[in-house]
């Protein structure tokens, strides 16, 4: 996590005025004391009204608040919607992004929109929840293709035959409970999809240089009878 990221979550922790130890904090952020009592020292630096000290426990003065996000109430909601559905489909790094994400927003929005919010009722439920290998998966892909980096597949097709693949992960793709993922298979020499839940291992190889004839656009330039839906995430890059 950034500095930056983790100095705005312990300003969220600390907003309610409440005594709060070094201890939980770091707990909470999953880092050490020691880091901990750093960032205090850099908030109070910077002007911003922490007080406290060492083994007794923080706190904010009432009246310090951070500046207001620029959203509107229906955009708020229709991010707590994506946040709820992420938490439930999302990798669990996307997962735990979606909560903090969540926690930001809803500290300084108005009350009126925090509450509305907090009471919407909706709900995404897995009929067949992801389990933390596939979760664990998607994080690893998504971080592959961003790098990008080649990856090594233990893949078991439909008739649960398994094949080491050399890929290189262009693009990731969710059919309501599946997860897809377009990749080029160095095994095969051409563009493969594969389902995530299929996957029992995918380990790190290394980064490349990507080929024009190996890029996602370049895998929907190929997919001229695909699906009106793929076609257009295609052309939006997703």
């Amino acid at each position: 996590m950034r500095r930056a990221d983790r100095l705005f979550r312990l300003i969220d922790r600390l907003r309610p005025g409440k005594l709060t130890t070094a201890r939980a904090l770091a707990e909470a952020m999953e880092v050490s004391e020691r880091t901990i009592y750093r960032d205090i020292a850099h908030l109070q630096a910077s002007g911003v009204p922490v007080e406290g000290e060492a083994g007794l426990g923080y706190m904010m003065r009432d009246g310090y608040d951070l500046p207001p996000l620029m959203f509107t109430e229906e955009e708020i909601i229709a991010l707590s919607v994506g946040a709820r559905m992420v938490q439930t489909w999302g990798g669990a790094g996307m997962a735990r992004g979606a909560e903090q994400a969540l926690e930001k927003i809803t500290g300084v929005i108005p009350d009126a929109t925090r509450a509305r919010a907090e009471k919407l009722q909706f709900y995404a439920w897995a009929s067949r929840p992801l389990d933390d290998r596939t979760r664990a998966t998607i994080d690893t892909v998504e971080a592959a293709i961003r790098s990008p980096e080649r990856l090594m597949l233990d893949y078991s097709d439909e008739k649960g035959a398994r094949t080491e693949r050399p890929i290189r992960p262009l693009g990731l793709w969710f059919w309501g409970s599946v997860w897809t993922l377009v990749a080029w298979c160095e095994l095969r020499g051409d563009f493969r999809m594969f389902r995530l839940d299929r996957i029992a291992g995918a380990r790190l190889l290394g980064g490349y240089v990507p080929d024009p004839g190996q890029t996602l656009e370049a895998f929907c330039a190929s997919e001229a009878g695909a699906d009106a839906v793929v076609r257009r995430d295609c052309a939006n890059g997703r």
